[in-house]
């Protein structure tokens, strides 16, 4: 699993490995019952605290993507609903055309804010 962080994402890091995360198990590339690194070792390959990644992996615990025991890490139990893993596609598909139009990410942001709302 192969975590990337941007540090001019509007994104939190927090919400960054979520979002990662949630992906890799949407689209296959990681698998029910697979372990995630340790806290303590993703923090440091990241180089962010450790409780950035532990926030993260309490909202994905709290979504029902993993379970959290004191000394087995962090496993995937479920996974998103397959609209979920089309969502982050076509979320993706959508990034890279406003990048290719010149749009920034914050601007992007914008955008999606104002037509959520």
């Amino acid at each position: 699993m192969l975590i990337r962080l941007n540090d001019a994402s509007p994104a939190t890091f927090t919400e960054q490995i979520v979002a990662q995360v949630r992906l890799g198990v949407a689209n296959g590339e990681i698998s029910r019952g697979e372990r995630l690194p340790a806290a303590r070792e993703l923090a440091a390959s990241l180089g962010v605290n450790m409780h950035t990644v532990l926030r993260a992996y309490d909202a994905l615990r709290a979504a029902g993507v993993i379970d959290l025991r004191r000394g087995r890490g962090a496993m995937v139990v479920g996974g998103d609903r397959p609209e979920i893993g089309r969502l982050f596609q076509s979320v993706s598909a959508l990034v890279v055309d406003a990048r290719n139009l010149g749009i920034s990410a914050v601007e992007l942001s914008s955008l999606v804010k104002g037509l959520a709302s």
